[in-house]
C-alpha cells in the first residue's frame, strides 16, 4: 500500500516524500512538472507524470499503485497572481479538487491529507489565529482554498471520507540539500536570488505598526511542515479522531527586518535592504497558534531562524 503526493516534485511536496519514505510509508508523486521539478523526486519513488485534472489518469495511479490515502499539494499556489487569473485559479485548486476526490471514489480510496493555506483568514483582526478565526479571504486562491475544505466536508458527509485540512503560513527551509524553494514570489527566494545577482534586497514597508515597522510573519520549517503531513496521514490510517483542519504556526511572529539580518548573518554578506512602498493588501502581523497541531499532530518548531536561513541558503548555493 502507498500515498499518493500530488505536487510531489514541488518544493513542499518533495519534503512530504522524504517525510513519507522516513516514517517507513511508500509515497507514490502525481505531478505535471509545470512548476515542480522531476529531479526532487528521490530515486526509487514513482512519479505519474499527470495532472489532478486528468481524472483517468489519477484513477489509474491509485489503482496501479494501491493507494490508501493522498496528500494533496498539488495547485496554483500565488496569491497574488490569482486576481490576474481567477479562472485559472480555480480550475487547477477547484476543479483539481473535484475531479481528484472523484478519481478516488472510484477507485475506493477514502483517506486524504489537503495542503490548505493561511490565506483563508485574509487580513485577521486578531494578534493570534486559531481555527475559529473567521474565514475571510481576499484572493481566488484563498477562495479556491477554502471552496476545497468545503468540498472535503461534504464529500464526508456523503460518502464518508476522512480527510483533515493543514493551513500554514510562510514555508522556508530545506530538509534537503537537493531541495530548495523556486518559487519567484516567497521572501527567501527574492532575498537570495537578489543576493547572489550582486543586488540589494527590498523590503515592502517599514512604516508598520510593528515593533520595527516591518511586516510580521509566521516562519516555519519546510521539514516540519513535511512532518506534519505525515502525523495527518498516519491518524488516517490508525482511525484516531482528526480535526477537519489545523493551523500549523509557530505562535510567534518574525519580522521582515529579523529575516534580513539573519540572512547576512548566515550568508557573510552584508547589506542594507532597500525600503520600497508597502504593497497592498498587505497586513502587518499574521501569526498563528499551533495548539492543535501540537495536541494532534506531533508539531513543533524544531528549527531556529537561523537553521531555517541556513538550510534554504546552503540548498540554494548548491544548485547555484
Amino acid at each position: 500500500m502507498s500515498w499518493l503526493v500530488t505536487g510531489g516534485a514541488g518544493y513542499i511536496g518533495a519534503h512530504v516524500v522524504r517525510s513519507l519514505r522516513a516514517a517507513g510509508l511508500e509515497p507514490v508523486v502525481l505531478d505535471d512538472v509545470s512548476t515542480g521539478r522531476a529531479e526532487f523526486v528521490p530515486d526509487g519513488v514513482a512519479l505519474v507524470a499527470a495532472s489532478v485534472l486528468d481524472g483517468d489518469a489519477v484513477e489509474a495511479a491509485l489503482r496501479e499503485h494501491r493507494v490508501e490515502g493522498v496528500i494533496h499539494l498539488a495547485g496554483f499556489k500565488y496569491a497574488g497572481l490569482s486576481v490576474e487569473r481567477p479562472l485559472h485559479t480555480y480550475r487547477q485548486n477547484v476543479s483539481g479538487m473535484v475531479e481528484l476526490l472523484a478519481a478516488m471514489g472510484r477507485a475506493g480510496v477514502d483517506r486524504i491529507v489537503f495542503s490548505s493555506s493561511a490565506a483563508v483568514y485574509g487580513t485577521p483582526d486578531v494578534d493570534l489565529v486559531t481555527e475559529d478565526t473567521p474565514k475571510r479571504p481576499e484572493s481566488p486562491y484563498g477562495e479556491s482554498k477554502l471552496v476545497g475544505e468545503w468540498l472535503l466536508r461534504d464529500q464526508e458527509k456523503a460518502t464518508g471520507l476522512r480527510h483533515t485540512s493543514l493551513r500554514y503560513f510562510n514555508v522556508v527551509g530545506s530538509g534537503d540539500p537537493a531541495v530548495f524553494d523556486v518559487s519567484p514570489h516567497n521572501l527567501f527566494p527574492r532575498v537570495f536570488e537578489a543576493l547572489l545577482a550582486g543586488g540589494t534586497p527590498v523590503i515592502n514597508g517599514d512604516d508598520y505598526p510593528t515593533p520595527d515597522g516591518t511586516c510580521v510573519r509566521d516562519y516555519v520549517h519546510v521539514a516540519d511542515i513535511a512532518d506534519a503531513h505525515v502525523a495527518a496521514a498516519k491518524r488516517l490510517v490508525a482511525g484516531d479522531p482528526i480535526e477537519p483542519a489545523y493551523n500549523l504556526g509557530s505562535g510567534d511572529g518574525v519580522s521582515v527586518a529579523e529575516i534580513m539580518n539573519a540572512v547576512s548573518r548566515v550568508t557573510g554578506i552584508a547589506f542594507e535592504p532597500e525600503i520600497a512602498p508597502r504593497r497592498p493588501g498587505d497586513p502587518a502581523r499574521i501569526v498563528a497558534s499551533g495548539a492543535l497541531a501540537a495536541r494532534d499532530l506531533e508539531w513543533r518548531m524544531r528549527y531556529s531562524l537561523e537553521d531555517m536561513v541556513r538550510s534554504a541558503w546552503e540548498a540554494r548555493s548548491r544548485s547555484a
